[in-house]
C-alpha cells in the first residue's frame, strides 16, 4: 500500500537547505499538512545532523504520544525504537531512539540538566503559536545554548498560525511557507437558544450535523467536564454512530480508538478539547462543531497558581478548528456564538497573564535573567515571583538560587508544591505530601452542596475513603480517582515506597501545606475569632459556618481578595500546629525594638514587638528608648502622611517654585529637584539632620526647616537665586510687586495699570529670559487684561480699556498716550 503525501513533502528539500546554511528557521505550515510528522524524520540523515538527536517540542501528551506512534508505525517500529516520547510521568525512549517528542517541561528540564545538550543536534518546538510559557522558556533556553556553547544546534518553530514575519525578525531566521491540502468549509453560525446551556445546544448542532452531512462529527469543548456531559446527552445519538471522548486524562487505549480510522459502516463523534486544533488528526471528520471555548492558563490571584480558566478562542483557533472538516473533502462547521462576536486575532501569550514563579527560578537556575524571549515578562509578577521564591527559600537576598532551590527546580513542578515536597521528612509524611500536591493541583473533588467546604481534612477523607473502596456521597468520584493517580505518580517519581496514610492527624496537612504558603500562615486575630491576619501583612476571614472555626493558626491555600482592599475570604486552608511552626519556622519568629510613628498620638512610640513574619504576636512598652532612633521615626512619619504634615510657610513655598522654575529655565545652573517625588525620596538626606532631638513633628519650627529645604544649596548660590527669580520687582511707579511663581505655569506680576504708565516692555527675569505675565489691574484691584506684551497691548487694546475705564473710575489718570505718561499708584487730587 502507498503511504499517503502530505502537502509539505515538497517542501522538504527547502527545508534542510535553510538548514544546512542557518542555524534557525522559521516554517509555517497549515493543519494536515504534514509538518510534525514529515519534518523529523527528514532531518535524521542531514550531514550536520551527525547522527545526533531531533528533539520535537509538543504542547501537549496526547499529541505527543500521537505524533510518535504515527512516525514509528511510518518506520514499521514500535514507539521506543527509533522514535520515543517523554511526557511527565512516562517515558517511551532508548538508546536507539533518534527522534524525541517531548512535552514542555521535559524540555526546560533536559537544558537544564545537560546545558551542552550533548547528543542533540535540532530542536523543533511544535504548534509555536499556542505560547504556553514553557514553550516560550525552552525556546529561550535553546537559543542561549546556541548563542553561547552550541553554534551547530539548529533550531527550528512550527506552525500554522503563528505572527511568522514577527517570529523570523525576532529569531533572525529564514521563514519557508508550506501549502495546505484543504477543501472548502461552510461556516454557519448557530447561537444558543433562550437559557440554553451549552451542552443541550451542542446535542441539537450534533444532531442535525448527523441528519444533514455525511462523515464523523469533530466537536470543540472546553473541558473533560463538558465532555462527559455531552457524552451522556448523545447516548441516544443512534445505533450506527459511537461518541468518543477525546482528552488528555484518558486512557490511551481510549485516545487511541478517537484518532484511530473509523469502521465505514458506523459513523463517529469525536468530544475534544483543544488538542484536537492541531497536531493530532482524527480522520473522516467532515463536521465540525465549535463550542468556541477552551481551557487556558490564567493567574488564579485566590491560590497563588495559574489554574485552567474557560475562555474565548483567538480566531486563529477558529480558523483552524474549522479547517479541521475540510481534510479530506469539502466540509461543514458549526460555531455556537453569534456572528457578530469578533475574537481576539491570536491568543494572548501565556507570559503575560500567569503565575511567574516557575518562570523566575528556571532563570536563577540557568544564572541569567536576560534570556531572550519571544515577550518580555511583566515587571511586577516578575517582582513578586522573586519575593515569593525568597520566602520559600529558594533564592537568596541577591536573588541568586539556593542549594534548596535547585533541589526544587530539579522536581519539574510549581516552587510553591516542591517546596512542600522537599520538607517532608520521612516516608509517611512524603507519601502525605505526594497527596497534597495530586490535591491542591486537581480541580475540588467536593461537590457543591449547600455551603463552603473550606477546610483540606475532608477532601483528603474522601480520597482516603476512595482508597478504602468506601464512597463518598458528596464527591466526585472520577475526580479522586485521578488525584489518586497523580499521588501514585508522585511517589513513583520520589520513590517513595510508605503507602499514604488512611487517617491524618488535625495539623499534619497544615504543618505540610505551611511550607507551600508561608506567605499565608495566619494568626487568630484576639478580638475577632472568625478574623486573622496573615504573615504577608493581609488579612482574611473564615466563613461563619467555617470547619475550621476556633483553630488559633491556619494556613490559607485559597484566598479570595476584596477589592476594596478589606478583609479576604478563605475559601480553603488548614490547621497548623503552633510548635511545628516555632520548629521550622523559627528564623521567622523575631523579637525587635521598635521606634515607630504612632499615628493617633502623632508622636514617637517605643515598644519591643514579637512577630511572626508580619504578624504581630506581643507588643509591649520600651521603658528607655534608643532616643537616636527617634528622627527615623519621624521621617517615617512624613514618608506616611506627605510633605503637607511639614511647617510651610507661603514665602518657603514660593522659594521652593522658584528654585523648581529656575531649575527648567536655566539647567546650567545645576539646580537640585525639589518635586514632591524627589524630597520624599531624600527625606534621610535633607530632613533627618533638623529632626535629631525631636520627638514630635510638630515640633519642627519654620526657620529650622526652611534651612533644612536650603541645605542642599550653598550660599552663593541662593544669591543668584534670588538675583535671578526676585520676590519683587520694581515698576515705573516707584514701588515694588510681587511676583508669584509655580513650576507648572509662568511667572505672574499683578499691579494697577496706572503704574506701568511710561514702560514700553515686558519685564523680564532670569537674565531676560523669562518674561513676566502681567495681570493689568484697575484701580479697584480687579483684572482687566492678562498680557505678555506689554507694547502691543499699549498699541492696540489700551484705547479701548480707557474709553470703558474713564468714566468708572474719573478719579484715576487714562492719558490718551500711556508711552510718555508718568506712571503713579494714587488718584489725581481732588479738584483736577
Amino acid at each position: 500500500m502507498q503511504a499517503p503525501r502530505f502537502p509539505i513533502e515538497p517542501l522538504l528539500p527547502a527545508i534542510l537547505r535553510s538548514l544546512a546554511a542557518h542555524p534557525r528557521l522559521v516554517l509555517e505550515a497549515p493543519p494536515g499538512a504534514g509538518k510534525t510528522t514529515q519534518v523529523p524524520p527528514a532531518l535524521l540523515d542531514a550531514p550536520w545532523l551527525a547522527g545526533r538527536r531531533v528533539i520535537v517540542l509538543e504542547p501537549r501528551r496526547v499529541a505527543a504520544r500521537a505524533a510518535a506512534r504515527f512516525m514509528a508505525q511510518a518506520l514499521g517500529e514500535e514507539v521506543g525504537g527509533t522514535v520515543g516520547y517523554r511526557i511527565r510521568f512516562e517515558n517511551r525512549v532508548s538508546a536507539r531512539t533518534r527522534i524525541e517528542v517531548v512535552t514542555e517541561g521535559i524540555l526546560t528540564r533536559m537544558i537544564q540538566d545537560d546545558p551542552m545538550l550533548e547528543g542533540v543536534g535540532a530542536i523543533l518546538f511544535d504548534e509555536f503559536h499556542e505560547r504556553h510559557l514553557s514553550g516560550d522558556l525552552g525556546l529561550a533556553l535553546a537559543l542561549d545554548v546556541q548563542a553561547q556553547v552550541r553554534e551547530d544546534l539548529r533550531v527550528v518553530a512550527m506552525s500554522a498560525t503563528l505572527d511568522g514575519a514577527r517570529l523570523a525578525r525576532f529569531l533572525d531566521a529564514p521563514r519557508l511557507t508550506a501549502e495546505g491540502r484543504a477543501f472548502p468549509v461552510a461556516i454557519a453560525h448557530v447561537p444558543a437558544r433562550r437559557d440554553e446551556a451549552l451542552e443541550a445546544q451542542v446535542r441539537r448542532c450534533v444532531l442535525d450535523a448527523l441528519a444533514a452531512h455525511p462523515g464523523d462529527v469533530l466537536v470543540f469543548l472546553p473541558g473533560a467536564r463538558e465532555i462527559a456531559r455531552v457524552e451522556a446527552l448523545l447516548a441516544d445519538a443512534g445505533r450506527d454512530v459511537d461518541v468518543l471522548p477525546l482528552h488528555g486524562d484518558l486512557p490511551l487505549e481510549r485516545q487511541a480508538a478517537a484518532l484511530a480510522p473509523a469502521d465505514d459502516a458506523r459513523r463517529r463523534v469525536i468530544l475534544a478539547t483543544n488538542v484536537a486544533e492541531s497536531s493530532v488528526t482524527a480522520p473522516g471528520v467532515r463536521v465540525v462543531v465549535d463550542s468556541g471555548l477552551a481551557r487556558e492558563p490564567r493567574q488564579d490571584p485566590n491560590s497563588g497558581f495559574a489554574r485552567l480558566a474557560t475562555v474565548a478562542i483567538a480566531q486563529a483557533s477558529a480558523d483552524q478548528r474549522a479547517g479541521r472538516a475540510g481534510r479530506v473533502a469539502e466540509g461543514w462547521c458549526y460555531r455556537l456564538w453569534p456572528a457578530s462576536q469578533r475574537l481576539e486575532p491570536q491568543r494572548r501569550p501565556e507570559i503575560a497573564q500567569v503565575d511567574l514563579a516557575g518562570l523566575a527560578l528556571e532563570m536563577a537556575g540557568w544564572g541569567s535573567s536576560d534570556l531572550r524571549l519571544p515577550d518580555p515578562p511583566p515587571p511586577g509578577a516578575l517582582a513578586a515571583a522573586r519575593e515569593l521564591l525568597q520566602r520559600l527559600g529558594a533564592l537568596d537576598a541577591a536573588q541568586a538560587i539556593t542549594p534548596f532551590g535547585r533541589r526544587v527546580l530539579a522536581l519539574g513542578v510549581h516552587p510553591r508544591l516542591g517546596a512542600m515536597l522537599l520538607a517532608a521528612e520521612d516516608a509517611p509524611a512524603r507519601a502525605l505530601a505526594c497527596d497534597l500536591v495530586a490535591l491542591v493541583e486537581a480541580r475540588d473533588p467536593l461537590r457543591g452542596g449547600s455551603g463552603l467546604r473550606d477546610d483540606w481534612q475532608s477532601r483528603h477523607r474522601a480520597l482516603a475513603a476512595l482508597r478504602g473502596g468506601r464512597g463518598d456521597p458528596e464527591a466526585h468520584r472520577s475526580a479522586l480517582q485521578a488525584i489518586d493517580q497523580a499521588a501514585r505518580n508522585w511517589r513513583r517519581r520520589l520513590r517513595v515506597d510508605a503507602e499514604p496514610p488512611r487517617e491524618v492527624p488535625a495539623h499534619a496537612l497544615g504543618d505540610l501545606l505551611a511550607h507551600a504558603f508561608p506567605d499565608r500562615i495566619a494568626r487568630q486575630h484576639p478580638d475577632d475569632p472568625r478574623r486573622y491576619q496573615l504573615a504577608n501583612g493581609r488579612s482574611a476571614r473564615i466563613v461563619d459556618e467555617s470547619a475550621l472555626y476556633g483553630e488559633p493558626w491556619l494556613v490559607v491555600s485559597e484566598l479570595r481578595g476584596d477589592p476594596r482592599g478589606g478583609d479576604g475570604l478563605v475559601l480553603r486552608a488548614a490547621p497548623v500546629d503552633a510548635a511545628a511552626l516555632e520548629r521550622d519556622f523559627a528564623a521567622r519568629f523575631v523579637e525587635e525594638d521598635r521606634v515607630v510613628w504612632d499615628a493617633r498620638t502623632r508622636g514617637i512610640a517605643a515598644v519591643r514587638e514579637r512577630r511572626f513574619d508580619r504578624i504581630v504576636l506581643d507588643v509591649r512598652p520600651l521603658p528607655t528608648p534608643d532616643r537616636s532612633r527617634f528622627a527615623d521615626a519621624l521621617v517615617d512619619a512624613v514618608r506616611q502622611l506627605g510633605l503637607d504634615a511639614l511647617p510651610w510657610t507661603p514665602g518657603l513655598v514660593q522659594w521652593r517654585e522658584r528654585v523648581r522654575c529656575l531649575r527648567d529655565w536655566m539647567p546650567e545652573l545645576g539646580l537640585p529637584d525639589l518635586s514632591d517625588a524627589a524630597l520624599l525620596d531624600t527625606l534621610d538626606d535633607w530632613l533627618k539632620p533638623a529632626l535629631a532631638g525631636l520627638t514630635r513633628l510638630d515640633a519642627l519650627d519654620e526657620a529650622d526647616f526652611g534651612e533644612a529645604l536650603r541645605s542642599g544649596i550653598d550660599w552663593s548660590l541662593r544669591q543668584r537665586i534670588d538675583a535671578l527669580a526676585p520676590v519683587r520687582i520694581a515698576v515705573p511707579s516707584g514701588l515694588e510687586r510681587t511676583i508669584a511663581y509655580a513650576h507648572d505655569a509662568p511667572p505672574v506680576l499683578a499691579v494697577k495699570l496706572q503704574e506701568l504708565f511710561g514702560l514700553a516692555e515686558t519685564p523680564r527675569i532670569a537674565e531676560g529670559r523669562v518674561p513676566l505675565t502681567l495681570h493689568l489691574l484697575s484701580p479697584a484691584g480687579r483684572p482687566l487684561q492678562v498680557t505678555r506684551d506689554l507694547a502691543s497691548f499699549w498699541a492696540n487694546t489700551y484705547p479701548d480699556v480707557r474709553k470703558e475705564m474713564k468714566g468708572r473710575y474719573p478719579r484715576h489718570p487714562w492719558p490718551e498716550d500711556p508711552w510718555s505718561a508718568t506712571a503713579t499708584h494714587r488718584a489725581k487730587p481732588r479738584g483736577t
